[in-house]
């Protein structure tokens, strides 16, 4: 569909000028160079302005022909924070040829803050150049504006481009005014389960930066298959959101395509979404690395692509807000066969990650340095742990997914040794399979982790149910056998009853209560594969100590006059080899 002032050109060239819509653009290409030419072309031949939206992920969102003078930009937004960018970046064209961006550009990038705004100047049929402005941090009232050099459209800086928007997405909120609640959508929530479901529910809209200003519980054993609470209860949830003035309605489990359209009719223009839609929206927002933001992706598109019929006001090309935000979100008319082509490509770009992962966590095995992995349900306290442990500066809010990507860090025991500590993405009561499929390269640490320390929120009168849905989550990632330790966290907090949890030890996080013995736990625990022994390596048989380092871990050496004497975290198998090539009386165990 083609958008603007179309008065006297021809259905044949606007026919042409809709297949642009097909292009994907590649992800680090700020704008192909014959895509421009072509736009050039257009412009010179209708004498008009034409400007088109792209998104993150490559994909043409709105195509828009303007006067002679000017083009109507259009306020669209992927990402409901208005403090954040659009996460859409404006390309138009300038008739005559001048392709310098002007006020009025840069006046519509700020107050529609743009990824980026660029101009191409258009003569003779042809583009003259291309100049291109990206927001800065927020000084006196706006943000600065970075403005670029003009650029030949075949040496655009196209890789140089893309970081910029990389840069830009951080520095607009240096010295930002933080959000009030007038910027906040209002949100209606709705649910079958309980009103800890809802309460659980609530949080996560407010973690999304919503506003929860109701709620319904509709108590019933399953969902109605047309309108999930049924058709009265509809009617008069629909009643309520407008008495309410409700922006967005979030159902507590997934829609279906006809639920979510029935809903959309009845709530007359409400946005609907479920808990799936709101939780990948939360690690959109949430995702910081490379591949956190791939995953995010991969997961929105295996969710969005059986629901493309059923969706109309959520995901509408226009639409902004929870739901709408993220590099996954594109617009409506995207066909199945052209989301499962970009679905291949991110694997593909997933699993070239994956691998570096992967050399990582060879040379991590090399070297014998065992691990452990923090896992548990969100915000039940496992970043704190790891600063707590390691002395490291991982964010840790009180705030669901606080952590998506999975962080290592090395701790020292007091009695010798060390292992790296792994923090991992928190888990949550019907989390969406997409999320666990899509981020099943990340959890992976989980499951080739030596020991699991699985953290429960002492705090929680949802410990037990929240304990189970971790278990359910390591059992679907084939991490049930692992060797595990419960830990029940925030026992500084009055309440926290620790006995009433054989086996379990209750740390505080924060104050560093009960570390001594978790450290002393994870030390047995770690013996099972590796135990501490002693070896005296004569010098004649230097060779054997380069084999302890590559087999085993080595904790001290000491050059004495009958050899070089060695303590060190080794298997059965490497303390037998050892045994035979040295003999009894030099190879010991000294942890029994």
């Amino acid at each position: 569909m083609i958008y603007g002032n179309k008065e006297g050109i021809r259905d044949s060239l606007l026919a042409k000028l809709e297949t642009l819509y097909d292009i994907e653009i590649p992800a680090e290409v700020f704008a192909p160079a014959e895509l421009l030419d072509v736009l050039a072309a257009f412009t010179c031949a209708i004498n008009r302005e034409i400007s088109i939206y792209v998104s993150r992920s490559g994909e043409v969102l709105d195509i828009t022909i303007g006067g002679v003078s000017s083009v109507e930009l259009k306020d669209m937004h992927l990402r409901r924070n208005t403090k954040r960018l659009s996460m859409v970046r404006c390309i138009h064209t300038h008739p005559g040829g001048n392709p310098q961006l002007s006020d009025v550009d840069i006046s519509s990038l700020r107050a529609m803050r743009f990824d980026a705004m660029a101009a191409v100047g258009a003569k003779d049929g042809h583009a003259t150049g291309i100049q291109a402005a990206f927001l800065g941090e927020y000084v006196g009232g706006m943000n600065r504006v970075h403005l670029t050099e003009v650029a030949p459209v075949y040496k655009l800086p196209q890789r140089a481009w893309m970081d910029a928007i990389e840069r830009a997405d951080g520095e607009v909120l240096i010295g930002a005014p933080n959000t009030t609640k007038e910027d906040q959508e209002r949100a209606f929530l709705v649910g079958l389960d309980s009103d800890e479901s809802l309460l659980e529910l609530a949080r996560l809209a407010e973690t999304a930066g919503a506003q929860v200003i109701g709620t319904m519980l509709q108590r019933k054993t399953r969902p109605d298959t047309a309108t999930y609470i049924g058709s009265g209860k509809a009617d008069e949830l629909s009643l309520a959101c407008q008495a309410r003035e409700a922006d967005v309605v979030i159902f507590d489990d997934e829609l279906s395509g006809v639920q979510t359209r029935n809903l959309e009719e009845i709530l007359h223009g409400a946005k609907v979404i479920d808990r799936t839609t709101l939780i990948l929206d939360i690690f959109a927002q949430r995702a910081q690395s490379r591949e956190g933001r791939l995953q995010v992706e991969l997961a929105q598109m295996a969710y969005q692509l059986p629901r493309l019929l059923g969706h109309g006001v959520a995901m509408s090309r226009l639409g902004g807000g929870i739901g709408t935000r993220g590099p996954g979100e594109t617009r409506l008319e995207m066909d199945r066969r052209r989301i499962r082509r970009r679905m291949s490509d991110l694997r593909r770009e997933i699993d070239d990650l994956s691998g570096q992962r992967n050399l990582r966590r060879a040379k991590r095995e090399k070297n014998k340095v065992p691990v452990v992995a923090l896992v548990g349900y969100t915000n039940a306290g496992k970043s704190t742990l790891l600063n707590t442990f390691s002395g490291a500066d991982v964010l840790a809010e009180d705030k669901l997914f606080a952590t998506l990507d999975p962080v290592v860090r090395t701790v020292k025991m007091p009695a010798g040794g060390e292992f790296l500590l792994v923090d991992t993405v928190g888990f949550i009561s019907k989390l969406p399979h997409a999320l666990v499929d899509a981020f099943h390269s990340t959890l992976e640490e989980a499951l080739l982790a030596d020991v699991l320390l699985v953290i429960s929120d002492g705090a929680s009168g949802e410990m037990i149910h929240q304990h189970d849905v971790v278990l359910e989550v390591l059992a679907s990632l084939g991490a049930a056998d692992k060797p595990k330790i419960d830990v029940i966290n925030k026992a500084d907090l009055p309440d926290v009853n620790a006995n009433k949890w054989p086996g379990a030890i209750a740390v505080s996080a924060k104050t560093g209560k009960g570390l001594d013995e978790l450290l002393e736990a994870i030390r047995l625990k770690l013996r099972g594969a590796a135990r501490l022994m002693r070896a005296l390596i004569p010098y004649a048989q230097g060779g054997l100590l380069a084999k302890l380092h590559e087999d085993g871990q080595v904790l001290s050496e000491e050059y004495t006059g009958e050899g070089i004497e060695v303590k060190a975290l080794a298997d059965e198998q490497l303390f037998g080899r050892l045994t035979v090539q040295l003999g009894e009386q030099a190879v010991s165990w000294q942890d029994d």
